[in-house]
């Protein structure tokens, strides 16, 4: 039995995304659990594969590639990793957490008889030899700890930038690689995606510095002032989720629980709450500023400088200062 990091598709650094926050959770895994750590490639391997697998430790990279999995439909992806577990058997899954990995895992789960969990932020050994995985609960306010029963398999699910991306320390190894075969040909697609986009751009979890906008910019016009000031500094524009609700803003610029987490080095919020679900994205940013009218605001409590005062007149200054600097 192994600790198995899965993971399908590639970003433009040639890796899936959090594919080397997984690796280094993983490599903890397997060393505390005794178990070998294995790299499972859903589809083309991502350019870097081989290189990131070796320095993290890999023993095995095991590969399924099949035509039908060129386009991820849930209902395939479902059928050849059941087929994987049934054949390797392994202990512990590590996925990325998106809008996929929410429609496989726990169907993935259901037919295995595997714990599933979601929003997790860390995992490892616990005080009785069983497995202890830590998850965002009640919007990101707190934390829950579960525990796994001795020789239950489990899935765990880590939003990209919920782990911080360890630095392999030698140990580097030369990973096996495996072609697993699986038979997808008669499963039948009850879920089709008809639409999808490619997001533009600097992805979130990169960004050093982030502006987000939320629902106190008062209109979808006004947005434009986030991506002025994020151009000016350099940074990548952002956004809640009510302005994603709404379709100011691609779905892909949204930071929370829900979007995607994020550490950039400073977070500029105007017009934001600082709701939970929203704080969990942005939490670990190392300096958080705030514009908002309301000086009672849940995200005064996280900012280290905060303006209380109309967006829509402190934006255009602060655009106006960052071109001049």
């Amino acid at each position: 039995m192994s600790v198995v990091v899965c993971s399908w598709g590639a970003e433009r650094d040639g890796l899936p995304a959090g594919a080397e926050e997984r690796l280094g959770l993983g490599r903890t895994l397997a060393q505390e659990l005794g178990r070998e750590l294995v790299w499972l490639s859903l589809g083309p391997l991502a350019e870097r594969a081989l290189e990131v697998a070796s320095a993290h430790g890999v023993a095995r990279l095991d590969r399924i590639d099949d035509p039908a999995l060129r386009d991820l439909h849930a209902d395939v992806y479902v059928e050849a990793l059941a087929q994987y577990w049934a054949l390797r058997a392994p202990a512990v899954g590590l996925f990325g957490q998106g809008f996929d990995t929410r429609l496989i895992a726990p169907r993935l789960a259901g037919r295995t008889g595997a714990a599933v969990v979601m929003n997790g932020v860390a995992a490892g050994r616990g005080a009785h030899g069983d497995l202890e995985v830590t998850a965002a609960a009640y919007g990101g306010d707190t934390r829950a700890v579960y525990s796994i029963a001795k020789g239950r398999p489990c899935l765990i699910a880590l939003p990209a930038g919920a782990l911080r991306a360890d630095s392999p320390q030698g140990g580097a190894s030369t990973p096996e690689i495996s072609e697993v075969p699986v038979a997808l040909g008669s499963v039948e697609e009850r879920i089709r995606v008809v639409q999808s986009a490619r997001s533009e751009g600097p992805r979130l979890e990169d960004a050093q510095i982030i502006v987000a906008g939320g629902r106190g910019l008062g209109s979808v016009e006004h947005y434009a002032w986030i991506e002025k000031l994020a151009a000016a500094l350099g940074g990548v524009p952002a956004a809640s989720r009510p302005l994603v609700d709404e379709r100011w803003v691609d779905a892909s610029r949204q930071v929370g629980l829900t979007g995607r987490i994020t550490r950039p080095a400073l977070y500029l919020a105007a017009g934001i709450s600082g709701a939970s679900q929203h704080m969990a994205g942005c939490a670990a940013a190392k300096t958080i500023a705030a514009i908002r009218g309301d000086r009672d605001a849940a995200i005064f409590r996280y900012a280290r400088y905060g303006i209380v005062g109309d967006c829509l007149e402190i934006l255009p200054e602060l655009v106006r200062a960052a071109k001049e600097r």
